[in-house]
């Protein structure tokens, strides 16, 4: 402020206003009756004290009074028309100067009109307390708009990170069900085989379908863990999940950050609370599937997605992720593909994004997946193709089921949605325009896979991130019932995500526990355990981490379009006791221990009595048997005698 012209509305000891050269004293005084040049004044205003009028949080200090310079006898102006509330000063630059970081100091510095209401205390608090980057975002020129997007580049704080990282790996130890094969057999299954040289691959690694690049994450844990010797078979469980419950929390903290660039801290906060409720989500993102490391891989590149009013926006690294998430699971270019065209259309330099980004990114990811795979099929194959072409083009994934074409819309979506579906249609109708294409997303998705005959929960996965951002958006908007409507969503997705993750389906873990103490009898060589159950139910090698004998039911596709192919699980179904007398026609052949759900046990009654069988244990499975599932596995071993005989 200038010197002389600026004078506080109170004294240090709350005086009134005197004016210039009144009661002036010491050395300061003389030199002003003498003529000569003051002693500067301090630069800086006295701290504001507290006024009843004005409020004591947070309220902004009375406006100080402007002296007219040609006024000599000291005349005071009256003060200027207040500033409204929520404007802010924008302090000038220099023209090329980056501007500083906004103070605690300058976001309470607000502007208030005489005689008015001492503002509330939410938005005392919201102001008053702001953090650079969080509350308040950064307009052009300097100014501060505490309703405005966050600033490109900004981080989100570590609190919420270190909530994310907790709640997930809570949710890791919560989940002890098992959902589909895929979880193990084309993850843990192969990464085991990788680094133990002992396990069992399916006819999708025989046959080419599938790429090491995913399973090579695991590979890397199981490795340092045999290095450090520490592979037991608990830490060969429990660490792959834990990382990718901890992928899954940055992916967790990434979307809030998004949602906070393009909107606002209140609407990020409501994102992220739909997101970490979601029971599918729940359910889903801390097991070992390439559809959840395809989701997670989605919210990141979502991030750097150009999309239009974002300053977040980076082709080449959202283009990156993109390509990776193809490369582990190919049916991730089918979501993209609205946005990636859209971002072609509305790109200017449109050459550019083709020659310096889509070519080069594109060359390095498939490059290396080539690599990888060269190094363990032993010759050069391009995996996503034939994945493509044996579950897209030839639909030879109706071999294990097909639903009809409106399965999606009327099931799948609806319940992986669960209570969120009414707030994702109301957010989906105020969403602003430019947000249509993560809807397009959605949309286009659902359609794509309805063309398909096999249909899973699992496949839509990867489009519940572009839901949950409709749905926090529909919750930001609803004033008066947002405390119902958080306490109605945490409440229906709680229960379904607690008894799926610790009830329902969970038999097929818990009697691997059972197999992992074969590995300690002495007499090892001689065990061998015989899986009774539709083909891959349960995990193998990587939930004994032992070399016994295992046999399972397979069912294999065929792939050389004999119209009469029948595989041996279904063969077997057929006629169980029949299939058993021909397989084991010698007591040597026979398996110490059979494993089989209760739905079978009397159909093969008297194969078990004739053997000499009895039960070791029974494990709960489901409340809900379906066919060939039951509610229960039995456990059976041959009997002692039986055994040396």
């Amino acid at each position: 402020m200038a010197h002389g012209n600026t004078l506080p509305s109170r004294g240090r000891r709350g005086g009134s206003v005197r004016a210039p050269g009144a009661g002036d004293s010491g050395e300061r005084g003389r030199q002003r009756r003498a003529g000569a040049a003051p002693t500067p004044a301090r630069t800086h205003a006295p701290r504001p004290r507290p006024s009843p009028e004005r409020g004591t949080l947070g309220a902004p200090p009375p406006r100080p009074l402007r002296r007219d310079r040609t006024d000599s006898g000291g005349a005071v102006r009256p003060p200027v028309a207040p500033i409204p509330a929520r404007a802010r000063l924008s302090r000038p630059r220099l023209p090329g100067a980056a501007a500083a970081p906004p103070s605690a100091a300058r976001l309470r510095c607000l502007r208030q009109p005489r005689g008015a209401a001492a503002p509330s205390e939410a938005p005392r608090k919201r102001v008053g307390r702001a953090r650079e980057g969080r509350d308040v975002g950064a307009a052009p020129g300097g100014t501060l708009l505490t309703d405005q997007p966050l600033p490109a580049g900004v981080a989100a704080p570590a609190p919420l990170l270190a909530l994310a990282v907790a709640l997930r790996a809570l949710n890791c130890v919560l989940v002890r069900t098992s959902f589909v094969p895929d979880e193990y057999w084309q993850s843990l299954e192969v990464a085991h085989r990788m680094v133990f040289n002992y396990g069992y691959l399916t006819w999708e690694w025989a046959n080419s379908l599938r790429g090491y690049t995913y399973p090579l994450i695991f590979a890397s844990i199981y490795k340092a863990l045999q290095l450090l010797g520490k592979d037991d078979v608990q830490l060969l469980i429990w660490v792959p999940r834990l990382a990718q419950a901890v992928l899954a929390a940055f992916a967790d903290v990434k979307l809030y950050s998004l949602v906070q660039h393009l909107e606002n801290a209140e609407t990020a906060k409501c994102v992220f609370f739909c997101q970490l409720c979601s029971w599918f989500t729940w359910y889903s993102c801390t097991r070992t599937l390439t559809n959840t490391m395809e989701t997670i891989l989605t919210i990141f590149a979502l991030s750097y997605y150009p999309i239009k009013g974002s300053k977040m926006g980076n082709s080449c690294k959202y283009l990156a992720l993109v390509a990776l998430a193809i490369v582990i699971r190919p049916t991730a270019v089918i979501p993209w593909m609205p946005l990636v065209f859209s971002h072609f259309l509305q790109e200017q330099r449109k050459a550019d994004l083709i020659l310096k980004n889509c070519i080069p990114v594109g060359l390095v990811t498939v490059g290396t997946s080539l690599i990888i795979d060269r190094v363990f099929f032993g010759e050069w194959v391009l995996v996503q193709l034939n994945f493509l072409k044996f579950n897209v083009l030839q639909n030879l994934g109706t071999f294990y089921g097909s639903h009809p074409w409106h399965w999606y819309f009327t099931q799948g979506l609806p319940v992986i949605l669960g209570a969120h579906l009414p707030f994702f249609i109301h957010g989906c109708v105020l969403a602003p325009k430019r947000y249509r294409i993560f809807l397009t997303a959605v949309i286009w998705t659902v359609v794509v896979y309805s063309t398909l005959s096999h249909k899973e929960f699992r496949f839509i996965y990867p489009v519940l991130p572009f839901c949950m951002f409709f749905c926090g958006y529909s919750l930001k908007h609803l004033k008066a019932w947002k405390k119902s409507a958080v306490s109605f969503l945490l409440l229906s997705n709680l229960l379904p995500a607690l008894y799926t993750g610790l009830i329902h389906q969970r038999g097929t873990l818990d009697v691997m526990s059972h197999i992992q103490q074969l590995c300690h009898n002495s007499d090892q060589s001689q065990t061998f355990v015989f899986i009774m159950m539709p083909c891959h139910s349960t995990p193998l090698y990587s939930h004994v981490h032992c070399p016994l004998k295992m046999r399972f039911l397979q069912c294999p596709p065929d792939l050389t379009g004999n119209e009469n192919y029948i595989d041996e699980a279904d063969v077997f179904y057929s006629n169980p006791l029949g299939w058993l007398n021909k397989e084991f026609y010698n007591d040597t052949l026979l398996p110490s221990h059979l494993i089989l759900f209760n739905v079978l046990e009397q159909e093969i009654s008297p194969f078990l009595a004739v053997r000499g069988y009895e039960k070791a244990a029974t494990v709960f499975h489901t409340h809900v048997p379906q066919g060939r599932v039951g509610s229960h596995i039995f456990v059976y071993r041959r009997k002692a005698k039986m055994n040396h005989t």
